[in-house]
């Protein structure tokens, strides 16, 4: 089957959708796995009881980089604490965002810095947002990776073919979303197309970025496949080999997961 590895489940919730209905278009799509993102600690038993209702449905525990400023200072030991819930597969996201800068570049850094210990400690990849910040990410990811080093991804891959292989280098895995279909999205695809299979995820970030043929509306875990079939055309491949290594890759990587859920 195919893995959602990111989502955010809560913001479907929130619009009023059925999440049943969601979860159960999903399965009948053949996405049998799901990661709902955390992206404010105020916000995560919400996130965590949607986890809970779903065998299939997992979560993560974070603070995205918009909310550095907004939510409480919270500490490697914080996480590492909701991260020890058999439903927290995750750390993050977390990450830098200079595109938007909804929080101050300091408490963006600050925040980053206490994901990566948290994921270092933890064993839990770090799921990393970054965007117009590519210096600054790769130079805090190997400053922190030099004091111990960790597993991690960079989420909505949308960047450059450098911050791939930068990343790629550290074992990160590079998780690729319905923008690589998108008509304008060349340059993506020429840094997608160079991306080691061994290191390559696919995700939604629904209810964002609605992949082709379903671009324009609201994103649901069950469009991954057709990013996936998009990814299988550009690398050349029948899309049941990206489901394949895509879902292995996600498997290793998020190894608090036991593949059985993958049957459930």
């Amino acid at each position: 089957m195919f893995v959602d590895s990111h989502c955010h489940l809560d913001y479907l919730e929130r619009a009023g959708e059925d999440l049943e209905e969601i979860v159960d278009r999903a399965g009948r799509a053949g996405v049998g796995l799901m990661v709902t993102i955390c992206t404010k600690v105020t916000a995560f038993e919400t996130i965590l009881g949607i986890a809970e209702r779903f065998p299939n449905v997992y979560c993560s525990v974070g603070i995205h980089p918009h909310e550095a400023a907004a939510e409480p200072a919270v500490t490697a030991e914080q996480l590492i604490e909701m991260a020890g819930h058999p439903k927290v597969v995750g750390i993050g996201e977390t990450g830098l965002d200079y595109f938007y800068e909804h929080s101050p570049r300091e408490a963006q850094k600050t925040s980053f810095r206490a994901h990566i210990e948290a994921a270092r400690e933890t064993g839990l990849p770090l799921i990393v947002h970054t965007r117009d910040a590519d210096e600054d990410t790769i130079a805090i990811l190997k400053e922190e990776y030099e004091a111990g080093a960790y597993p991690g991804l960079i989420h909505c891959f949308s960047s450059s073919g450098w911050l791939a292989e930068q990343s790629v280098a550290m074992g990160f895995s590079i998780s690729v979303s319905g923008i690589v279909t998108f008509k304008k999205a060349d340059a993506l695809r020429e840094s997608v197309s160079g991306v080691p299979l061994e290191n390559l995820l696919v995700e939604t970030d629904a209810p964002y970025l609605a992949p082709v043929p379903k671009r324009g509306k609201q994103n649901e875990p069950a469009f991954v496949v057709h990013t996936a079939q998009h990814l299988a055309d550009l690398r050349g491949l029948k899309v049941s080999e990206i489901e394949a290594v895509t879902t292995g890759n996600f498997l290793r990587l998020f190894n608090k997961i036991d593949s059985s859920a993958l049957a459930a």
